[in-house]
């Protein structure tokens, strides 16, 4: 089953790109900038069709693709091109491949979600016998816990993620009644119950049911999870506590939905976990697309807003060679360091 986990593995990624390049594909055509070609993969070709102005190709590397539009890096006299439109247009075609990765995971999680009967939830539904935290000035049955320390609790195991400090004291902020109320310096840490057998924090919650509404909110909360992981993941590799030897590509991410599904007890389980995982990975492209590094579309919108003010203050239209040069850096970076990233991701696979 492995080698069907992997195909299916390249296929979700093949899509992902598929899908965001198809965004910026479709707001172009919308804003009748002129599209050259619509590559799905990279590398050398395999199939092209020339269907009025565009040509659509296949190309053999499956990891990529990329929509050429005219006027994209360089001046030109056509005025379709894109380099002559209004801001707003450039600014709604370098988001739009982000804004279907993030619909796209979205979706993903809604149909997988469209079975569930029921969702763990954050409202306390009872406590434990004599349980501490019981009361007006601490929890009431009804609460629901919506934030610990500044952290929004998006999902029912966020309770116990960022419940992490070593004294067990926190600002906790719960929603009773449609109010928040902030308990602050709030110790919570847990207690012996000894007719349980067992120590734990004496809250018990509830369920939401599997209703339309509750499926959307929770659809909704998990792609907020899943970005606020990649935050948290790039927050760790800054303060130095990940590293480039961390990260993954293409490769290294193929070869962990492989193993995944392969660990999975049953095939469905493991086709749910892929396509979780597929969820996970286009809120990830759609956010770290739009971060303001050059060759990314956030650096290239970055870019866009830094030109129109400089316009605004110098009255005078810059010349785009200049953002062709800093794009074209950032692009060779960039592909350094995945060619690093996955010549790394190559050797994990080799060594273990």
């Amino acid at each position: 089953m492995t080698i069907i986990y992997i195909l299916l593995a390249v296929l979700i990624f093949g899509v992902l790109v598929i899908v965001h390049e198809a965004g910026h594909f479709a707001a172009a055509k919308a804003c009748g900038v002129r599209v050259e070609e619509f590559s799905v993969g990279m590398g050398p070709l395999i199939f092209k069709k020339q269907r009025g102005e565009t040509q659509y190709s296949l190309r053999c590397i499956p990891f990529g693709g990329f929509c050429a539009m005219t006027g994209e890096n360089e001046a030109s006299d056509d005025p379709r091109a894109f380099v002559n439109q209004k801001v707003w247009k450039k600014l709604l075609i370098l988001v739009a491949g982000s804004f279907m990765n993030f619909v796209l995971g979205l979706l993903i999680i809604g149909i997988l979600y469209s079975n569930a009967e029921a969702f763990y939830s954050t409202r306390i539904d009872s406590f434990a016998e004599n349980c501490p935290y019981e009361g007006e000035t601490a929890f009431m049955v009804g609460d629901e816990v919506w934030s610990i320390d500044g952290q929004r609790l998006y999902q029912f195991a966020d309770f116990s993620e960022f419940l992490d400090n070593e004294d067990g004291i926190y600002d906790i902020v719960i929603k009773r009644d449609g109010r928040k109320i902030k308990l602050e310096d709030f110790e919570l840490v847990p207690v012996e119950y000894t007719d349980e057998g067992r120590t734990r924090l004496g809250l018990n919650f509830g369920y939401d049911m599997g209703t339309l509404g509750n499926k959307l909110k929770h659809t909704w909360n998990t792609s907020m999870e899943f970005a606020r992981l990649v935050w948290m993941g790039l927050g760790d590799l800054f303060k130095g506590n990940a590293t480039v030897n961390d990260m993954a590509g293409p490769v290294g991410i193929v070869s962990m939905m492989a193993e995944e599904g392969e660990a999975a007890e049953t095939t469905g389980d493991a086709l749910y976990t892929i396509f979780n995982f597929g969820a996970f990975l286009a809120i990830n492209l759609a956010v770290m697309n739009m971060l303001p590094i050059p060759a990314l579309d956030g650096g290239r919108v970055f870019l866009t807003l830094v030109s129109l003010i400089i316009e605004a203050i110098t009255r005078r239209k810059l010349d785009t060679k200049y953002e062709a040069y800093i794009n074209g850096a950032g692009m060779i970076l960039l592909l350094a360091l995945m060619a690093y990233i996955m010549f790394h991701d190559i050797i994990r696979i080799i060594t273990t």
